[in-house]
């Protein structure tokens, strides 16, 4: 039978802990937040990885704190998909050898390459402690807009498979030219041939909500970003807005037989709601869990 985890993309989203709706309030540490989510789900998409690399220290934390089974999906550094990337948050012994103009900006897209492979090699070295304990679920690749199906694309999804050789690696693209036809497969096939995971989307700049699902490797990997269309595109809104969205158990049920076509052959199926504003996706993740009758672990309570 094939695993199908569901669960968040945080499980310390401001508003989700400022709401009340999820933690009780006697649950006020990070050690408390992790442990009770965890009675919960028994997985998790770490976000706070995209903006800073994470520390050792953290993962060995993560992993104590939680049960045997439980997974973390770790997101990857912004810098490891060409996102911008605050300079201050790169790792010190990087930042003093960037040569002196970055010292001038507050981010950049363009680093030399030798700074961004050993970006890579830290990222990995970092996450050890949950290989070894088990609970490393898949690294994922969050790919911008503007990251294309051209040669240097593909010569970067090339370099993440070099730096994660033995790891998971899930894909998700958000330009939509390598999700029509002919790159489309294309790039699946790439991403087959290269053990790399393709992830699928719910999410407001797909133009039916749904995007295509190709499974890739014997992991699935789906995220659900709500469909807030209004909010997405608009500039100088809090980024919580931008997920403010509660799915429907009408739309949740029509992705759930998505879900349970794809589980047939894949050995584990990720299900990541990343509506983090306030309970949304908690709830969201609950409601799934109902549809797809999940027993792993207790479906969420409203505490408040």
């Amino acid at each position: 039978m094939p695993e199908i985890r569901i669960g968040t993309a945080s499980w310390t989203e401001r508003t989700l802990v400022e709401s009340g709706l999820f933690y009780p309030k006697d649950v006020a540490t990070a050690e408390a937040r992790l442990k009770f989510y965890a009675e919960h789900f028994d997985t998790v998409e770490v976000d706070s990885t995209y903006y800073s690399p994470p520390a050792e220290r953290n993962a060995v934390l993560w992993a104590e704190r939680t049960p045997p089974g439980f997974l973390f999906n770790i997101k990857a550094y912004s810098m490891l998909t060409k996102h911008p990337t605050l300079i201050k948050s790169i790792p010190k012994v990087l930042r003093g050898s960037l040569p002196h103009k970055y010292a001038e900006q507050p981010k950049s897209t363009d680093f030399p390459k030798e700074i961004v492979e050993s970006a890579f090699d830290m990222f990995h070295s970092a996450l050890s402690p949950l290989k070894d304990a088990t609970k490393l679920g898949c690294v994922l690749f969050q790919f911008p807009p503007w990251f294309l199906p051209s040669p240097e694309g593909y010569k970067w999804l090339e370099l993440v498979r070099e730096k994660f050789p033995s790891t998971c690696v899930a894909v998700e693209f958000r330009n939509r030219k390598w999700l029509v036809t002919s790159e489309r497969k294309k790039a699946a096939d790439f991403l087959k041939a290269n053990g790399m995971s393709s992830v699928a989307v719910d999410a407001p700049w797909i133009n039916n909500w749904e995007g295509p699902l190709d499974l890739t490797t014997d992991i699935a990997y789906m995220r659900f970003h709500g469909r807030n269309r209004e909010s997405w595109f608009k500039k100088g809104i809090p980024t919580e807005e931008k997920y403010r969205y509660a799915y429907t158990q009408k739309e949740l049920k029509a992705w759930a037989g998505r879900i349970k076509a794809v589980s047939e052959p894949a050995n584990i199926v990720f299900v990541i709601f990343n509506n983090c504003y306030q309970d949304y996706a908690v709830t969201n993740a609950g409601m799934m869990k109902g549809l797809l009758v999940v027993p792993q672990a207790d479906s969420p309570r409203r505490t408040g």
